[in-house]
Formats: C-alpha cells, sequence, structure tokens
C-alpha cells in the first residue's frame, strides 16, 4: 500500500476518490492500534479470571498467587500456596483442563517443574540463623549449604554418607527430629558435647547416641518452630546460598552441580 500526498491544485476527479487520503489511513490504523491494545488487556484478564475462578474451586480454596505461560506452549502456570510452601499446577487458556505433575524439556532432560519451584521458594540464605545449627566444616570449606536434618531420618543418613564425598565444604546442619519428637532429647545432647560436629555425625551416620552431659542452653525447639515458619515438612531439606531449596537429598554429582552454580 502507498500513502499519497496531493499536491494543492484543482479538486481532485471521480477517480481520484477512490484512493484514501495519507490522513484518513493514517487515521484508520491509529484506531485499530489503539482497540488492539485496549482489547488484549481485557481478553488476558478474562482468561485469569476464569482460571481463578475454576482453580481457587478445585484447589479447595487455596489463595492463587499468579498465573503466567508455561514452558510448554498452551499451558499456563498456576502458583498457589500450599503445606509445603509455594506449589505450581498447569492448565490451559480456560481452565478446562487441569495437568498436576512435571514438565521436562526432552532435549535436556532437566526438570523444568523443580527448577522453577526451587526459584518460587528461595529462602534468604542471609536471612537463616545460622547460630542455631550445627557447623560441619570440610577442607576449606568454601562450599556453603544449610540443611533441616532429623537424625532418626533413613534419606537423612544416606545423605550424610554422600556429603563426606564432598571436599571444602561447610554444612550448617539445623537438627530437626520430627519423625520421633521423644528423641530429641538426643539432639539436644548432640548441642550439649564438646564437639557438636563429631557428636552430630556419630548420631546421624553411624547412631552412635551421645554420651549425657550436663544440660545447657539448646536450640531445637527453635529449630522445630523455624522450619515449621519456613515450611519444612520433609527431611532433609536443603537450603543453597543463592536460596533455592531442595526438598529430599540428591545424587553427589547433583550436589556438586547445584554448589557450583549457587556460587555464581
Amino acid at each position: 500500500a502507498q500513502c499519497r500526498i496531493e499536491p494543492d491544485g484543482p479538486p481532485p476527479g471521480p477517480e481520484e476518490h477512490s484512493h484514501a487520503s495519507c490522513d484518513e489511513l493514517r487515521y484508520f490504523v491509529l484506531r485499530a492500534v489503539i482497540a488492539a491494545f485496549l482489547l488484549f488487556p481485557l481478553l488476558a484478564l478474562a482468561d485469569e479470571a476464569q482460571i481463578r475462578r475454576v482453580l481457587e474451586a478445585k484447589l479447595g480454596g487455596a489463595k492463587i498467587e499468579g498465573i503466567q505461560p508455561a514452558p510448554m506452549p498452551g499451558l499456563y502456570e498456576v502458583r498457589f500456596r500450599g503445606p509445603s510452601g509455594v506449589q505450581v499446577v498447569y492448565t490451559d487458556a480456560n481452565a478446562s483442563y487441569i495437568v498436576s505433575g512435571k514438565i521436562y524439556e526432552a532435549r535436556t532432560d532437566r526438570d523444568l517443574t523443580e527448577e522453577r519451584l526451587r526459584k518460587l521458594n528461595a529462602i534468604r540464605f542471609d536471612s537463616l540463623p545460622l547460630e542455631q545449627a550445627v557447623k560441619v566444616q570440610r577442607g576449606n570449606g568454601t562450599r556453603v549449604l544449610a540443611m533441616f536434618s532429623d537424625p532418626y531420618c533413613p534419606a537423612c543418613k544416606q545423605f550424610e554418607q554422600i556429603l563426606q564425598q564432598l571436599d571444602d565444604s561447610t554444612i550448617y546442619v539445623f537438627m530437626y527430629p520430627v519423625i520421633r519428637p521423644e528423641l530429641s532429647e538426643q539432639s539436644k545432647a548432640v548441642w550439649c558435647s564438646p564437639d557438636r560436629s563429631k557428636a552430630w555425625l556419630d548420631l546421624a551416620l553411624r547412631g552412635n547416641r551421645p554420651s549425657a552431659n550436663s544440660a545447657c542452653e539448646d536450640p531445637v525447639d527453635k529449630n522445630l518452630a523455624l522450619g515449621r515458619g519456613l515450611g519444612v515438612n520433609s527431611t532433609p531439606t536443603l537450603i543453597f546460598v543463592n536460596g533455592e531449596r531442595v526438598a529430599g537429598g540428591l545424587a553427589a554429582a547433583d550436589l556438586q552441580q547445584l554448589l557450583d552454580s549457587a556460587k555464581r
């Protein structure tokens, strides 16, 4: 299409009236653009309202915290607050279908849902009361990790064995005795031991209970309150220096990768 500028002169003939003037064309295009911009937010809001209405009912009244396009075209990520922090499900634009599960990138095998959840549930590492944790250091201690762990949790014991392979690390262990609360005295005894790091590893790895010590002020009850406040409902729960949280243990290679990426 071409926009012609009419020169000054006699009035246009009948043939020239069939061409829109430059001003008329500009006006038409401008109206179309404005209409599109006004209409798009309304459509987006209508879809979001529909998604919220349907999903809140299906999720038992859980508060939906946000909706955005998912990594997979055609799906939307719906974020809501669950007992263990922010959770996600997926739906289509009209909330006709709900997908509960994970999205993997086929080319790389990356678990995109898990990566997203780690970011959504990130915790500011410098907000953690590290003075309430048992500090276990190996080598120069440059790779740092915080962990909520229960000495009577089989998965925690297995993960402790993996941690033994980790050089140059500092692990802050928040003792979190939730499996057998009646044995929380063992965690308290660890804290009151002359060498907390050794006492913790003896208990967590080998099941050797610390010898009875004189009572001291311990942080175990504070750790339980801290974990509940952060939505920690499984052990071990790992927190990296970049704030990413992982519920459950990791294979050695995955742990190394996350520690390295957290430092960048």
